[in-house]
């Protein structure tokens, strides 16, 4: 019976191939909460978001689609924001208005879409996985 002789070179590829390959880092999460609404003068609100990034990575690129639901739970519009840039490592805080609805009669804040989720000199990505949504209002923030 012939005997196999590996190499000191050839031993250690054969014993990393039979190792687990190692896991990819895992993506930290980022934040986005509705912090508080503001009734505007005039009829509207103004809806005040944080968003805490703690991926690791900046975003030139962050835009969402929001369905605002009103009081019966029936979607009274929709709401596109553009929330970038996204520091690394950074609280921001945005405001965007919601015209024609009081604060008082949003009932919920639906994340229907992410239409553009780009980090920093990257491609896009889909971000709804590292999303972590919270609200500190009456309404709602889900996806």
């Amino acid at each position: 019976m012939p005997v196999l002789k590996l190499s000191i070179p050839a031993a250690a590829l054969a014993a990393a191939l039979a190792l687990p390959a190692a896991a990819p880092a895992e993506t930290g999460r980022l934040t986005v909460e509705l912090n508080k609404f503001e009734e505007i003068e005039g009829g509207g609100c103004r809806a005040f978001f944080l968003f805490r990034n703690e991926t690791g990575q900046s975003f030139d690129g962050f835009e969402m689609s929001l369905a605002i639901l009103d009081g019966h739970g029936v979607i009274d519009r929709l709401l596109s924001i553009n929330a970038a840039p996204l520091p690394l490592e950074r609280t921001t805080l945005k405001l965007f208005e919601i015209p024609g609805i009081a604060c008082g009669d949003i009932s919920e804040v639906l994340l229907h879409e992410m239409t553009a989720c780009q980090p920093q000199n990257e491609a896009e990505m889909d971000c709804f996985p590292i999303l972590e949504l919270n609200s500190r209002t009456p309404a709602a923030l889900v996806k």
